[in-house]
This record gives structure tokens, C-alpha cells and sequence, in this order.
């Protein structure tokens, strides 16, 4: 019984986890689907959500505090998303190693950025009374802030596969993934389309960043922590694919939530990263392989 209870609630925070290193995933997964970027930048876009989420609250004190913070975090990150697609991801588009060497400059300043705004020791985002309990199920206790990330996340998710399945712009998001000239041909606006999965991207990890806020306090290095497990979702799950980035990120969640059972953070991290290139490995092309001439080399 010690054991059930032991692995029960562990098992409940690996899901909160693989949820967090889903929403950190997305705009990656996407982004180099349709680009094929790779933004080192991106980590900062959740610490940025982390940081309006306690603006917010400085405002907007209250039970509900935490509600308004969602989308101001969501509005703000796909805004500096913009910012840094027009001014910098646009013009280095053809030039992957600048964009890779460019866009970790960036994260470097706004780490410092936030040093200077906020100071280094960080900000604690307090949840409000009703995320701040749990709920018992036998002798599993779960806390509520764990539940929301879930479920958050789950909302997320289905938003994401609606605007994809049932949009305009997403029958542009699927024909640009799949043939980039084709869809170009056709009149679609592909630098629109672009500039649109970018923004969305970030404004997920924007969204992951008020939800990691209810966990702990946020830092100017709070991106940094997710952006490794991030990438390592975004390889495992295959390039581009939104199904298997989702299935990946559950699958390191759970191996990493369970492994701290046995072995501290560190080596939990470490036998995390072994995982990947063991699968790697055996199936290099991710848990979904995805066919678009918008990865061909």
C-alpha cells in the first residue's frame, strides 16, 4: 500500500510535467515543421509568460487574478513573437546556423533583461486559494495547481487541433507543411502563415510560463529549465508532428517523474536524455514519422 501510494502521486506529476514539456514543445514542433528554425529563444518566451503572469497579479488582485493572467501572458508572448519573427527569424530564414547562433544571443539578453527588470533572485507568482488545496482520492493526494496544468493543457491541445482541422488558416498551416512552393503556387501567403505559427507558438510557451508560475517562483533562468526537455520532445516525436510531440512529451513526463523515485533530478535528467538517443536509435524518425517536403534537405 506505502508503494501504491508512493507511485500514485508520482505518477500524477509526471503528467503535470509531460503537460509542461508539451505546451514548451509546441511552437517548437510547429516552427520547424514550417521553417525549419530552431530557436534557442523560445525557453524565454515561457519565463516571459512566468513574469506577466505576476504583472498581472500586481494589478489585478484575487481569486481570479490568475484567470486574466492566461490570456494577457498568451496576448503578450505571440506579440514579442512577432517582434522577433519580422525583425530577426524572417531575415535569417535561409540561414539556419545564424538563426541558431542569432536567436541564443537573443535569450542571453532577455535573461539579463529580466535581471535588470525584475532582479536575479526572481518573483513568486501566489496562486489563489482555490488552486492552492488538493483534492484527496483515497490516500492519493492531488494538488489542485497540478490538476489545471492538465487540464489546461488538454484545452490547449484541442484548440490547436481545431484551428488546424477546422480553420482557413490551418488548411494553409497543413498545405505549407506539406509542400511550401505548392501552397505558395496556389496564392496561400506563406510568410502570413508563418508569422501566424510563430506567434501561436509562443504564445503557448507564454501560457506554460503562467502555469510553471503556480509551481514555483519565476526566474530570469526559468525558460532554460524546460527548453532541453522541449527539444528533446520535439526530436522523439518527429520533426513536425504535432500527434507524436504530444506523444512524446507524455512518455519523457512520466520516465522522468518516475525515475526521481529511484535517483535524484540530475540523473533522472541525465537517463532521460539516454532514453532518447536509445529510441533515437531504434526509430530515428520519432515516434510519428512526417512526410513534408518542407524538411527535405
Amino acid at each position: 500500500m506505502d508503494s501504491v501510494a508512493l507511485f500514485l502521486p508520482q505518477l500524477f506529476n509526471g503528467l503535470s510535467v509531460a503537460s509542461l514539456y508539451l505546451l514548451a514543445a509546441v511552437g517548437l514542433a510547429l516552427s520547424f515543421g514550417l521553417m525549419r528554425v530552431i530557436n534557442m529563444a523560445h525557453g524565454e518566451m515561457l519565463m516571459l509568460g512566468g513574469y506577466l503572469a505576476w504583472l498581472t497579479l500586481m494589478v489585478v488582485p484575487g481569486a481570479f487574478g490568475i484567470l486574466l493572467a492566461l490570456p494577457v501572458a498568451f496576448l503578450g508572448t505571440a506579440a514579442i513573437g512577432a517582434l522577433v519573427h519580422m525583425g530577426l527569424i524572417r531575415r535569417l530564414a535561409d540561414r539556419p546556423l545564424d538563426t541558431l547562433l542569432a536567436t541564443w544571443g537573443l535569450s542571453l539578453i532577455l535573461q539579463q533583461a529580466a535581471r535588470d527588470l525584475f532582479g536575479a533572485i526572481g518573483v513568486e507568482v501566489r496562486a489563489p486559494d482555490w488552486l492552492a488545496g488538493s483534492i484527496s482520492l483515497g490516500d492519493v493526494v492531488i494538488p489542485s495547481a497540478r490538476l489545471m496544468i492538465i487540464v489546461m493543457t488538454l484545452l490547449v491541445l484541442g484548440g490547436i487541433a481545431l484551428m488546424l482541422n477546422r480553420s482557413r488558416i490551418g488548411l494553409d498551416i497543413r498545405a505549407v507543411n506539406q509542400d511550401r512552393m505548392m501552397a505558395s503556387a496556389t496564392g496561400i501567403n506563406v510568410r502570413k502563415v508563418e508569422l501566424t505559427v510563430f506567434c501561436a507558438g509562443a504564445g503557448v510557451a507564454g501560457l506554460a510560463g503562467v502555469l510553471l508560475a503556480l509551481l514555483g517562483p519565476v526566474t530570469p533562468n526559468a525558460g532554460q529549465v524546460y527548453i532541453v526537455p522541449a527539444f528533446l520532445v520535439v526530436v522523439m516525436g518527429g520533426l513536425g508532428s504535432l500527434t507524436g510531440t504530444s506523444m512524446a512529451a507524455l512518455i519523457l513526463g512520466l520516465f522522468s517523474a518516475l525515475a526521481q523515485i529511484f535517483f535524484d533530478v540530475s540523473i533522472a535528467q541525465m537517463l532521460m536524455l539516454v532514453l532518447v538517443i536509445l529510441f533515437l536509435q531504434i526509430r530515428p524518425q520519432g515516434v510519428v514519422a512526417v512526410r513534408s517536403r518542407a524538411l527535405d534537405v
